[in-house]
């Protein structure tokens, strides 16, 4: 069962955990080895057209990608489901439950409201829904991922952030996640505060071993795996208008490579 293989991978070594934004994306990422997945609510947005912003993709939308990524591989699928849709705590219940029923092994619920003015649940409301998910959670045996989002919306206030985690822990998170650590230093700080499974956004400053090293038991990348495929896409746009040449066709990927990862016999 995917979820109780999700949840033996947290017990270690550290994983990283990858970010596809479409089947094909997870089909090679699978090929190459990796043991768990995860969305991506900007690679997925971009996919559409669309900026990753609040609201910019329905919940039945982001259901229905998770949906094909679940199908798309074997693996357990970790579902990037932002504030969980709704604000409330009951929107959040129903939101894990529904990502259940869709065939996710867990998912990660944000503190962040999606309005630019006041960016940031209040701890006592951000609390109560992290509450109302791991009960939800706890119906299935579902993972869930409790994630303070200060340091994205520049709040740089480590002990709020700490502290945040830390009663999102009490609520029975099992998984506390703080995107935007970028130092060694700060993701310590992060891992001797808690006792519960950290998960940490790749950065360059910092390596897988690193990382174990300091306690981190997963590793995501975010939308880093898409935007550098649409950086390629954009590179090679631009080579062809602006110099009139391909070269950047000597970076592609071997078609008969992708074609393997893709079940050709």
């Amino acid at each position: 069962m995917s979820i109780d293989r999700f949840r033996e991978l947290h017990e270690g070594p550290t994983f990283v955990i990858p970010n596809p934004w479409d089947a094909g994306s997870a089909k090679i990422l699978h090929s190459l080895g990796f043991q768990a997945l995860a969305t991506t609510s900007a690679g997925h947005a971009h996919t559409l057209g669309r900026p990753d912003a609040a609201r910019a993709v329905s919940r039945d939308e982001a259901l229905d990608h998770a949906s094909v990524l679940v199908a798309a591989t074997p693996l357990p699928v970790n579902g990037d489901l932002e504030r969980g849709y709704g604000d409330t705590p009951e929107s959040v219940a129903e939101t894990v439950r529904l990502a259940a029923a869709a065939g996710l092994a867990g998912c990660s619920i944000e503190d962040a409201t999606g309005d630019t003015r006041d960016p940031i649940y209040d701890i006592g409301l951000a609390t109560d829904r992290i509450a109302a998910g791991v009960e939800a959670a706890r119906e299935t045996g579902f993972v869930l991922t409790a994630r303070a989002e200060n340091l994205l919306y520049g709040i740089t206030d480590m002990a709020d952030t700490i502290n945040r985690l830390q009663r999102f822990q009490e609520a029975g998170a099992e998984v506390l996640y703080a995107p935007g650590l970028r130092t060694a230093g700060a993701v310590r700080r992060v891992t001797e505060s808690l006792d519960a499974w950290v998960n940490v956004l790749a950065h360059p400053n910092l390596s897988v071993t690193e990382l174990a090293d300091m306690g981190v038991s997963r590793i995501s990348i975010g939308s880093g795996m898409s935007r550098a495929a649409f950086g390629a896409l954009i590179a090679a746009g631009r080579e062809i208008l602006d110099r009139g040449t391909f070269t950047f066709a000597s970076a592609a990927a071997d078609f008969d490579e992708i074609e393997q990862m893709f079940g050709r016999p």
